[in-house]
């Protein structure tokens, strides 16, 4: 197994991923991206985002973090993990700790002064694990986010 930086050619991969990932939070009809949104958003002349893929002895992209960076009033420059996955048949071989294993050395290497991502309530398995990696979860904060049909109301006000 080798992580290394996604390139171009592994979207399509990378979409499946993301597809079981919607899946296994119980919104399989979420996804709207497509390999070319992706291809065009991550390989242009100031990428959106980057992923790193874990990729087994077989050439099979199993696992992968997608990440963009943002900044902090607070803090600064951040680094945003989107999604980290790792395909069903290989959950708890430890490939989902070397992609996050990877993510936090990329904000080492950057010299963020933090990473952050979110979590569902729900997958506890996924909380215990990060908070025994030292990371906070934080009960108080809540996500907002604003969809399309959203964004079109409230202009329209």
């Amino acid at each position: 197994m080798i992580v290394r930086k996604g390139e171009k050619k592994d979207m399509p991969a990378v979409l499946a991923l993301i597809t079981e990932l919607a899946v296994f939070e119980k919104e399989p009809e979420a996804v709207v991206v497509t390999v070319e949104d992706l291809e065009r958003d991550g390989f242009c002349e100031n990428p959106l985002f980057h992923t790193f893929v874990a990729e087994s002895r077989q050439g099979e992209i199993v696992g992968m973090a997608l990440y963009y960076y943002r900044y902090s009033t607070w803090k600064g420059r951040t680094i945003h993990l989107e999604d980290l996955i790792v395909t069903e048949t290989m959950r708890g071989t430890g490939i989902g700790l070397r992609l996050y294993r990877e993510i936090i050395a990329q904000g080492k290497r950057d010299g963020v002064r933090r990473i952050e991502w979110n979590v569902l309530d729900w997958n506890t398995q996924a909380i215990v694990f990060y908070e025994k990696s030292g990371a906070q979860v934080l009960a108080d904060w809540r996500v907002v986010h604003m969809d399309g049909a959203g964004i079109d109301r409230f202009l329209d006000q």
